[in-house]
């Protein structure tokens, strides 16, 4: 979807202003955001593609005011809520109001550093071949969904050069929606300053993008 979160190539933000020795968080409550959506992500009641789309979704202005925490927090209340297991009077009131319900599993304490660990590989196996290889010119397809995509706004209509195959892997925009992993293949594309930004373009600028196959079409 074009939300506030695809913010690459966007103007008027001002500056990154990197903090020196940033800390992982910035207050307790943070840590404890960060806890419960990895907690609740291996309950398997959602996958990571439906978590990450339940962020994206927020309000623009809403999205632009709030600190990365927080985000992740409304991402969770809202995937609590749609699968009914918290209410909207039980987040008002921030305390339970009944009987926990039964989730698929639970992350226990003393299995949270393998988990972590492991990780979660999206990747595949396909009957599929590839469509492209490594040196093909390949322009994105200049899509606008109105539901998830890894695709970002600035490289959309755009050509650039397969750099890299990654295989098959499990396709964001059909798994943040219950179509399944659909798994599809996986590049890596260059796109040089000119290509995007044309001919006024930073001759040094090189932006590699990782692009699944249903954004390309040959150049």
């Amino acid at each position: 979807m074009n939300g506030p979160h695809d913010m690459g190539g966007m103007q008027c933000f001002g500056p990154v202003k990197p903090e020196a020795n940033e800390p992982p968080f910035h207050a307790d409550w943070e840590k404890r955001a960060f806890a419960i959506t990895v907690a609740m992500g291996a309950t398997g009641e959602w996958n990571q593609d439906e978590s990450r789309n339940a962020r994206e979704s927020m309000p623009p202005a809403r999205y632009l005011s709030s600190s990365y925490y927080q985000i992740w927090f409304e991402g969770l209340k809202r995937l609590l809520q749609e699968r009914d297991l918290v209410s909207a009077d039980e987040i008002a009131q921030a305390r339970a109001m009944g009987e926990p319900k039964p989730v698929k599993r639970t992350l226990a304490a003393a299995a949270v550093a393998e988990t972590l660990g492991r990780g979660g590989p999206s990747r595949r196996e396909t009957t599929k071949p590839a469509r492209f290889k490594v040196g093909d010119r390949v322009r994105t397809k200049n899509i606008n969904p109105p539901t998830h995509t890894r695709l970002p706004r600035y490289v959309r209509g755009h050509v650039g050069t397969v750099e890299r195959i990654y295989g098959a892997h499990i396709y964001p925009d059909a798994h943040a929606h219950g179509g399944g992993e659909d798994p599809q293949w996986l590049y890596a594309v260059a796109f040089e300053g000119s290509d995007l930004w044309g001919p006024d373009g930073d001759p040094a600028v090189r932006v590699s993008v990782d692009a699944f196959e249903p954004y390309l079409e040959p150049a």
